[in-house]
C-alpha cells in the first residue's frame, strides 16, 4: 500500500519536533560500561566516540547497585534454574516462585498487606488508575505529575478530572470538595518525588485534606502515590517519601525496579483487596509476561542490600554527594532549587543556552539531560542532574569544574 502522502504528514511533524529541541530519537547509544578506578566512580563510552569515557550525570540508578555482584549473581542463577523468559503471562504459567517472593518482599518492605508487580512502573500506573477509576469517579491530580499519571487518567474517563497547581494544598482542597456529592469515589494521584525538579509532594497535607473529606465519598477517597524517584533514593533508610515525609502510608503506593534499586519493572504494594481485585482487572497484568525471573531474583538481591547496613551507608554516601554538588552550584552562581533528593536541578531558564551548556559538559566528558519547552514549562528550563552512591568527590569536582569553565556563566 502507498504511504507517501502519510510520510509527508510525518515528516513535517518530525521537523516541528526537532526545531523545538526536544527531539529524542537521536538516542546516545552506549557500547561499554567501565568500572570504578582510581578514586573515580563508573564511565562509559558512546558509539562515535572514539572509546572516550564519559561520567553519567543522569542516570536514575541513586545507589549504582546495576553493576553489583550480588545482583549479577542472584541474576545468573536464576536464569540457570528458570531459564531467561517466563513465556506466559502470569495466570497461565507466567508466575515462578521468585515472582511471588519478590512481591511478599516487597510488601513488607513497605508495611503492606501485599504487592503485586508489573514491567514497568508506567505499566503499574495505567493499571492500578485505570481499572480503579470509573465513570463515578472524580480525580484530582498535581499538575507537575508524570507523563504515565496524566495518560492513566485520558484512558480512564473519570467523571471528572481536576488538576491543582503544583504542591497547591488548597486548590487540592477545594477541588477535592468540589466533586463530593458529584461522584461516589474520588482519587488524588500525585507523584512522591517530582521528577523534574526533584521537590516532594507534602504527603501528611494531602493525606489528611482526603480523610477530611472521604466521608462525603459513598466510596471513599483514595490516596495514590507514584513513588518511582523516591524509594531507594530518600528516606532514612530508603523507604522514600513517605519515610522521609512522616506521613505513613499511602493507601496504594507505586514505584519501580529500574531506578535505585538497580534492575527493571514496576510495582504496587497496599491492601491484599485492592490488590487481589488488580489481578483480576488490570490489563497489563492480565494481558502481559511478568519481568523475567533473573530481573526477579535481582531485585530482591538489591532488596537485601537496601535494607542492610550496607544500604544506610550507600545512603549516607548519597546524600553527601548530593549536598556536595549542590553546594558547588550555588558557590558557582548558578540557580538550584534546594532539596535532599539526588535529583539537582540547574535552573538556566533558556532554551538555547540549555542546549549550549549541555553541549559544553559533553565536550568535557559530563553527560547531563537538558529539559527545554514542552517537557518543561517556558521560562523553567533546566539541566536535571542526578547524583548517585556510586559518584565519588572526585567525580562531583569533575562536574563542577566543568560547570565553572562554562563560557558567560
Amino acid at each position: 500500500m502507498p504511504t507517501d502522502r502519510l510520510h509527508g504528514v510525518l515528516s513535517g511533524e518530525l521537523r516541528a519536533v526537532s526545531e523545538r529541541g526536544s527531539a529524542k530519537r537521536d538516542e546516545p547509544v552506549i557500547t561499554r560500561a567501565l568500572p570504578a578506578a582510581d578514586g573515580r566512580g563508573p564511565r562509559v563510552e558512546l558509539a562515535g566516540q572514539g572509546g572516550r569515557p564519559f561520567l553519567k550525570m543522569n542516570s536514575n540508578g541513586y545507589l549504582g547497585l546495576g553493576h553489583r555482584p550480588e545482583l549479577r549473581r542472584a541474576e545468573e542463577e536464576a536464569v540457570e534454574a528458570f531459564g531467561t523468559g517466563p513465556a506466559a503471562v502470569r495466570f497461565i504459567s507466567g508466575t515462578c516462585e521468585p515472582h511471588v517472593r519478590l512481591e511478599e518482599r516487597l510488601a513488607r518492605f513497605h508495611g503492606r498487606e501485599a504487592g503485586m508487580i508489573f514491567s514497568s512502573a508506567y505499566a503499574t500506573v495505567v493499571s492500578v488508575l485505570v481499572p480503579l477509576i470509573t465513570a463515578e469517579t472524580a480525580v484530582v491530580s498535581d499538575e507537575l505529575n508524570h507523563n504515565c499519571i496524566i495518560n492513566a487518567i485520558r484512558l480512564a474517563r473519570p467523571k471528572s478530572k481536576e488538576v491543582y497547581k503544583h504542591l497547591d494544598l488548597a486548590g487540592l482542597e477545594r477541588k477535592l470538595a468540589e466533586a463530593a456529592g458529584q461522584a461516589k469515589r474520588a482519587l488524588v494521584v500525585t507523584d512522591g518525588i517530582f521528577s523534574m525538579r526533584g521537590d516532594h509532594a507534602p504527603l501528611p497535607e494531602i493525606f489528611a485534606i482526603a480523610r477530611k473529606l472521604d466521608a462525603q465519598f459513598p466510596e471513599n477517597v483514595l490516596v495514590v502515590v507514584d513513588d518511582s524517584h523516591g524509594v531507594g533514593a530518600c528516606g532514612k533508610s530508603g523507604r522514600g517519601t513517605e519515610e522521609q515525609t512522616g506521613s505513613g502510608p499511602a493507601d496504594l503506593l507505586v514505584a519501580t525496579l529500574g531506578k535505585a534499586l538497580g534492575v527493571n519493572g514496576g510495582y504496587v504494594v497496599g491492601s491484599r483487596t485492592i490488590l487481589h481485585y488488580l489481578r483480576e482487572t488490570s490489563p497489563m497484568y492480565i494481558y502481559s509476561n511478568p519481568i523475567t525471573v533473573g530481573e526477579a531474583a535481582a531485585a530482591l538481591a538489591a532488596l537485601d542490600i537496601l535494607d542492610s547496613p550496607e544500604g544506610l551507608r550507600l545512603l549516607e554516601h548519597l546524600r553527601a554527594m548530593t549536598v556536595r554538588f549542590q553546594e558547588g552550584l550555588v558557590r558557582l552562581g548558578y540557580e538550584t532549587i534546594a532539596g535532599k533528593h539526588p535529583v539537582v536541578p540547574l535552573m538556566v531558564r533558556d532554551t538555547a543556552r540549555t542546549r549550549a551548556l549541555v553541549a559544553h559538559l559533553k565536550e568535557h566528558g559530563i553527560l547531563a539531560t537538558g529539559l527545554s519547552y514542552p517537557v518543561v514549562p517556558r521560562g523553567d528550563e533546566e539541566i536535571r542532574f542526578q547524583i548517585n552512591a556510586s559518584h565519588t568527590q572526585a567525580d562531583v569536582d569533575e562536574a563542577l569544574a566543568a560547570l565553572e569553565s562554562f563560557p558567560g556563566r
